[in-house]
């Protein structure tokens, strides 16, 4: 079958989880005998137009604008749906599945998708479709409540407000057939803030895709100065509510203990963008990986890439992160801005290598058992066929 994949950002020009996590299940649906297409956009019009990347069929539309209108830009973008409309009719495809959309090419394909009489999903990877932004969450909040207010919306969103953006969110949601959530979190928050059509789709990864050769490794370990160190892995985007502020505090106390540990950082203010093998070496370099979010992250990839190269993880209880990390058996599920607690756990970990080492496979088994990128396609591939007979 035809399956058309909507998505703002996609690899190559992507350094976010979501991009690539839309990514891998595309390689996955294309391995499981379909054709995929898929509709984003780019910032640099030099990258405009139709291309093959890694067999899918990919149409980048340039579409660039100040963040500001974001509000109004991303429930109709007039620079894209056009385009869109026309690259549907040309495609025809069978499925429409739309991913992040909320910034280029607007929620309003996925009434031009339902208008060319297609059935439509559309996987939500973050809060956008009813925040303004990341919902950041209090201190010491064990219980997550993620219901918002159109006061909370002005206030995080200030001069780029829109009182309409919420109610036309919701009018164009309802052109779609049928929601993912990427965890049982962002479903409940959905739900919360008025969006029910939702069920649970957890991201999946290919296990086998992490192995990395042992020379990799120690070629690694000797490029960034890891060796006879105790790496402390810092995984996902670096921002404030990735929890890098708490991590940095927590190595202090950490380091007390243990002079030999450092926090290896992947980004800007770090080693630098990693990917491929030196991604996976990093990993495989790491003692311990660290999640700390200090919002209601949704699904952290790391947490999965982790896991798959069998390290135990110091995860936050904000977002999905514990529907992927059991605390006490694949690593430590904390509250990052207890700051003692989060030294804590990581200290244990580094001075009792075989609890780590423990930990790291009972990680690596959670993922071949529940989290793989087959399980994910089988699910997906599911759901499209309540709506077609193509399958």
């Amino acid at each position: 079958m035809k399956i058309l994949i909507l998505a703002d950002d996609f690899p190559p020009q992507t350094f976010g989880g979501a991009g690539f996590s839309t990514f891998y299940l595309a390689l996955g649906l294309k391995k499981a005998g379909h054709e995929i297409f898929v509709i984003t956009t780019c910032q640099d019009k030099s990258l405009e137009g139709e291309t093959d990347y890694q067999g899918l069929r990919v149409f980048r539309i340039f579409a660039n604008y100040h963040e500001r209108w974001r509000a109004y830009l991303g429930l109709y973008n007039p620079w894209i749906v056009g385009k869109v409309k026309i690259l549907i009719g040309k495609i025809n495809p069978d499925v429409v599945h739309a991913h992040n959309i909320h910034s280029y090419l607007s929620y309003a394909c996925l009434k031009i998708a339902k208008q060319a009489q297609k059935p439509v999903f559309l996987t939500a990877r973050d809060t956008m479709s009813f925040n303004f932004g990341k919902l950041a969450t209090r201190k010491y909040l064990e219980k997550f409540d993620a219901r918002t207010s159109w006061r909370d919306h002005f206030k995080q969103a200030k001069k780029r407000y829109n009182p309409l953006r919420n109610i036309l969110i919701k009018k164009y949601l309802s052109y779609v057939d049928q929601i993912f959530a990427v965890s049982q979190a962002l479903k409940e928050a959905l739900e919360q803030n008025g969006i029910k059509n939702a069920e649970v789709s957890h991201t999946g990864i290919d296990v086998g895709d992490f192995k990395v050769g042992p020379e990799k490794i120690e070629e690694f370990k000797k490029k960034y100065n890891l060796l006879g160190k105790k790496v402390i892995f810092f995984g996902g985007r670096i921002s404030g509510l990735k929890g890098l502020g708490e991590t940095n505090q927590a190595i202090i106390k950490v380091k007390k203990e243990i002079p030999e540990a450092v926090l290896l950082v992947a980004g800007k203010q770090g080693i630098g963008w990693l990917s491929g093998d030196e991604l996976k070496a990093a990993y495989w370099a790491a003692d311990v990986v660290v999640v700390p979010s200090v919002y209601l992250d949704p699904f952290p990839r790391s947490n999965l890439e982790a896991m798959a190269c069998q390290k135990p993880v110091v995860a936050t209880i904000f977002g999905g992160s514990p529907e992927i990390v059991q605390n006490g058996i694949t690593g430590f599920v904390v509250n990052p801005f207890n700051i003692e607690l989060l030294a804590e756990k990581i200290i244990d970990l580094l001075k009792n290598p075989e609890k780590a080492r423990q930990f790291g496979q009972a990680g690596y088994e959670r993922v071949k058992e529940r989290f793989t990128l087959d399980s994910q396609v089988n699910q997906t591939l599911s759901w499209y066929q309540k709506f077609t007979k193509l399958i």
